[in-house]
């Protein structure tokens, strides 16, 4: 899939066509217009949409034939080169729409795969997008190929030269993936370093998590006074950044990292390729959870991110959440007071209103964190010492 890059013009972006299928569950709107704004941020321009219903997705086309035709007609009239579907399609189903269609189809998931590869800046970050698409490419080997099958033999022909294409290519994607895999080792090894040295300084880690485009690094830059890139569009970050804040009523700093951002569907492959980045959430003593409190689909989004914490093993460590966003809610919608409690899982977490943007509600924030450190330092100093772990080089 040929993407521009994502500052270009309106004039040079890839004209695309929207497929949404409806399959009956809540919040449907929400996710097609969220694929809109994936597009944007690839570099393409979405042209048209088309929403269908359906019970159950058709194994060959994922959609009806008389949609497929819809869509054809549709991208043909509005001069979109590209179709591009919410939903994951298996490669067969994405081969038969392009052949049915007559233009490139893709799909959610390579999508965001695009848009990593186009964001990610740090040699980790370009490594961890590597190998989640060598993963994604490994099942679509057939797809690239299948042409060459249908230039030779007949029934019962065997070991043509898209068979033998496939085979090597399989190899070749294989040993890419070793080697990519051995080079992030290194990487980690390099990070858990990194925190094996923090945890002698005795620094209290704080991650900033949530949903893609909550303002987590305009949030970062605001408490540390850094210049983290932030931008107004999905996946501004994808590289963790950690910095030391200094926490007045604590007369303490602690050490604060802004990890990549989370969304619906994230790939599998890409929570796995980006383990090194995510580990910084996994070690931290203290979640700040960060919502879009002017998104209205806000409650959806915070349960997207919940379940990336369990999947990487975060959902037990403490959590403040952080609604950010307050010079954007309306005069009827702005919250009675800046602090108090929102239930998540059946549990009641503090909550603080902020906007990182003005700066309002900050100074709370940054109290509630001393508080936390106060709290968790008064714990560790009541703990028998023969009870804490020894360092690795003891134990």
């Amino acid at each position: 899939m040929a993407l521009s890059s994502a500052s270009a013009s309106s004039s040079t972006m890839t004209p695309v066509l929207l497929v949404g299928v409806d399959f009956g569950l809540p919040h449907f709107d929400a996710e097609l217009e969220e694929l809109g704004l994936l597009a944007q941020t690839a570099g393409m321009q979405p042209v048209a949409r088309i929403t269908c219903k359906r019970k159950a997705p058709d194994a060959a086309l994922f959609i009806g034939s008389g949609k497929a035709d819809e869509i054809r007609t549709l991208a043909h009239m509005h001069g979109a080169v590209e179709v591009l579907f919410d939903q994951s399609l298996s490669p067969a189903q994405q081969r038969n729409l392009e052949r049915h269609i007559e233009l490139p189809v893709n799909d959610r998931t390579l999508l965001i795969l695009e848009i990593f590869a186009q964001r990610a800046r740090s040699h980790e970050g370009k490594l961890q997008v590597e190998l989640a698409k060598l993963q994604y490419v490994s099942t679509r080997l057939v797809r690239r190929w299948s042409h060459l099958e249908r230039q030779t033999g007949g029934i019962g022909a065997r070991g043509g030269p898209g068979e033998k294409q496939i085979e090597l290519d399989r190899r070749m994607i294989g040993d890419a993936i070793k080697r990519t895999r051995e080079r992030l080792v290194k990487v980690k090894r390099q990070r858990s370093t990194q925190r094996r040295q923090r945890e002698r300084r005795d620094t209290f880690n704080i991650s900033l998590v949530g949903y893609t485009n909550a303002g987590k690094s305009t949030l970062f830059n605001a408490l540390v006074k850094a210049r983290a890139y932030a931008a107004d569009q999905l996946f501004a970050t994808l590289d963790t950044t950690t910095r030391q804040l200094y926490l007045a009523d604590a007369a303490r700093s602690v050490s604060l990292s802004d990890t990549v951002g989370f969304i619906r569907d994230l790939p599998h492959g890409l929570v796995d390729a980006f383990q090194a980045t995510l580990q910084e959430a996994v070690d931290a003593d203290l979640l700040l959870h960060v919502v879009d409190a002017s998104n209205s689909d806000f409650p959806e989004q915070m349960a997207q991110v919940e379940r990336v914490l369990q999947e990487i093993g975060a959902s037990d460590i403490p959590q403040i959440l952080v609604f950010n966003k307050l010079d954007a809610l309306p005069e009827e919608r702005r919250p009675p007071v800046l602090v108090d409690q929102y239930e998540v899982g059946g549990q009641l977490l503090p909550r603080l209103f902020v906007s990182a943007r003005s700066g309002e509600g900050l100074d709370e924030l940054r109290r509630a964190l001393a508080a936390r450190l106060m709290a968790a330092q008064e714990v560790l100093d009541m703990t028998p010492a023969d009870t804490l772990e020894l360092p690795d080089a003891l134990s």
